[in-house]
């Protein structure tokens, strides 16, 4: 086709000369735009999403950015600005930013801060149980709560349907978020009774006396007062030392049962003419071997209450040779023990597990740092020690005091003869003597062979305090 014959064709369908010049000039400037944004410019691509939205108070994370130009990556350059504040609803912009003008490049990624969570509603996985025959009653009130609204209680909407037997709890949020809790009513008794006793757990009894029964008091939610429903297993041998069990138990219409059981202890009455040898505050090296070694000598048997503190083996060899290794405090600090039920209950528990650790023996029997008589205590707990007292025994526990002091915790430096004189002195026929002295004293120590002496020449008997043995205790101050 000749020249002149393309020229007629192209001017036939609108392609004039000026008019391919002018698409000439586009294609080029269309290629430069190209080459400009591709190649020229730094190129800046955002992983993950251009617009995210995120829930309120949580935790924005970008996810990041790659920039190249030319083919080597350039993403250390990039600026990046804006922050995202996710305790406040609202829509924020990052800006990643790398050169200047017309060579520059600079994109953005929104980020919405929103209320996205739904309210939540707190009540019992359960189904909803009735009373068979009883009314339908569930609760109309119930705890909701949302991430961003707070406490929504009063939001709560509830409704039954009758013919289901469903509730449903519903309840939505400022921002459109809604929660909904369906529970199915049944009509069953799944409920156990409630049973207490009436009197304490631990309950002690003399030997060769009566045992009074004191009995329980039981409840149930759909039978009301069942207390004379229940029965008693075990029995108490009042003609035997010893503990016994006795277990409580009682049931509903729907065979739920419940259980509880009463420990009671049948004891010696304190005997007369009765020399119990009590040692505070130890073990300590140098004093208590010494004095085990006289006791043992004397054939005589002693009470150890112990502390945190001291070598383990003075413990074992208490133990072992026959001992009562009883429970006096782990850290003998008046302040904390004494600051609260819970901090005297911490602290007793630590010397029972130094004993059982090294022993392997449960100690249940205790001594009042100070004695139960103390006014110390009112410093830290107005009327902790009438507290403790009666919260010992519930939890097991035997609490001794003493009535004759040998006086080696008084201040200064008393003699062994002043030890020996104020032991002896105060012993009685006509009663139990329990006696308080300290294995940490040497002058305790050095006192202590002629006090068992007298002693036996005189006509005493020397025991250890046993779980059998009558408590000696003092008037609670506090």
């Amino acid at each position: 086709m000749g020249k002149r014959k393309i020229k007629r064709t192209l001017k036939k369908f609108g392609f004039d000369k000026s008019f391919i010049i002018s698409t000439i000039i586009i294609l080029l400037l269309f290629g430069g735009i190209v080459l400009y944004n591709k190649v020229l410019t730094p190129q800046i691509n955002l992983k993950g999403k251009k617009i995210v939205t995120i829930n309120y108070k949580s935790d924005y994370k970008d996810a990041g950015f790659k920039a190249t130009q030319f083919g080597d990556d350039i993403t250390k350059k990039v600026k990046v600005t804006g922050k995202v504040n996710t305790k406040k609803l609202g829509d924020y912009e990052i800006t990643y930013k790398i050169g200047n003008g017309i060579l520059g490049k600079t994109i953005t990624r929104r980020v919405r801060v929103a209320d996205i969570e739904k309210p939540k509603i707190k009540m019992n996985k359960d189904n909803i149980y009735i009373c068979p025959g009883a009314e339908v009653k569930y609760k109309k009130k119930v705890k909701a709560t949302d991430n961003y609204d707070g406490d929504i209680s009063k939001k709560v909407k509830v409704s039954y349907d009758e013919k289901e037997n469903i509730v449903t709890y519903t309840v939505t949020d400022s921002s459109g978020n809604k929660k909904e809790v369906k529970k199915k009513v049944l009509f069953e008794d799944i409920e156990k009774p409630t049973i207490e006793l009436i009197g304490s757990e631990y309950k002690n009894v003399y030997i060769g006396d009566n045992y009074q029964e004191e009995g329980v008091k039981a409840t149930d939610n759909c039978d009301g007062d069942i207390s004379d429903k229940y029965t008693t297993e075990g029995e108490v041998n009042t003609s035997a030392l010893g503990e016994y069990k006795l277990t409580y138990k009682v049931q509903d219409k729907a065979k739920n049962e419940a259980t509880i059981t009463r420990t009671v202890r049948v004891i010696e009455r304190n005997k007369n003419g009765v020399i119990y040898l009590t040692f505070d505050d130890g073990p300590q090296e140098g004093t208590t071997n010494v004095i085990l070694d006289i006791l043992k000598e004397e054939g005589v048997q002693a009470t150890f209450f112990v502390t945190c503190k001291g070598p383990d083996y003075l413990i074992k060899r208490e133990y072992d040779e026959g001992h009562t290794v009883a429970l006096h405090t782990c850290s003998h600090d008046y302040a904390g023990i004494y600051s609260s039920d819970d901090a005297f209950f911490n602290d007793l528990y630590a010397v029972q597990n130094r004993v059982k650790n090294i022993t392997g023996y449960e100690s249940k029997i205790s001594r009042f740092p100070g004695g139960s008589s103390n006014t110390v205590s009112r410093r830290y707990s107005w009327g902790i020690m009438s507290r403790l007292t009666v919260e010992v025994q519930n939890r097991g526990f035997r609490y001794y005091d003493w009535n004759l002091s040998s006086g080696d915790a008084a201040g200064g430096y008393p003699t062994s003869d002043q030890i020996y004189n104020n032991v002896v002195n105060s012993l009685r026929k006509n009663r139990a003597n329990m006696v308080l002295m300290h294995d940490i004293k040497p002058y305790t120590r050095d006192a202590l062979r002629r006090i068992i002496r007298y002693g036996k020449e005189n006509g005493y008997r020397f025991e250890k305090i046993t779980m059998d043995t009558d408590m000696v205790t003092q008037r609670v101050n506090n």
